[in-house]
């Protein structure tokens, strides 16, 4: 199956392109939930995030660092959400690593990234250790 951001990333498929470096490309979203709504995606194939490398993952948060304010001054907007669907389960309609970075104002009718569903209600202590445990130890 041919990847659809693979495609756009290769220029297979036309897309506004509005920022690019060795390992990202920015591109406007076809179907736009804000003037501005931009999708920043790794060039390299990845399903989630953290099947990135964590080179590949410090490289796509730097360029997303770098392009949130220039977005949000171009079309005047207050704020933004940055939202990324990691994995099918979650609502990824594309499968590839891809932050979407929506442009918002004050009132505009969007909701919080909380309005999603009614929150967790199992034992938080639990749920923490399970969590806790499951976080493998870094060399530092």
């Amino acid at each position: 199956m041919v990847c659809l951001i693979c495609s756009i990333i290769e220029r297979r498929i036309p897309a506004k392109v509005v920022y690019e470096d060795t390992y990202s490309v920015a591109f406007l979203d076809a179907r736009p939930a804000a003037p501005g709504h931009t999708m920043l995606v790794p060039r390299a194939h990845t399903l989630r995030v953290e099947d990135l490398t964590p080179e590949q993952a410090q490289a796509l948060f730097s360029s997303l660092h770098r392009i949130l304010a220039p977005i949000r001054e171009a079309v005047g907007a207050d704020a933004t959400t940055i939202g990324v669907n990691n994995g099918p389960g979650s609502g990824q309609e594309v499968q590839h690593v891809h932050i979407h970075i929506i442009p918002r104002h004050r009132g505009d009718g969007g909701s919080i990234v909380q309005s999603i569903g009614p929150g967790g209600r199992a034992n938080p202590e639990e749920i923490g250790e399970k969590i806790k445990q499951a976080i493998k130890p870094t060399g530092g």
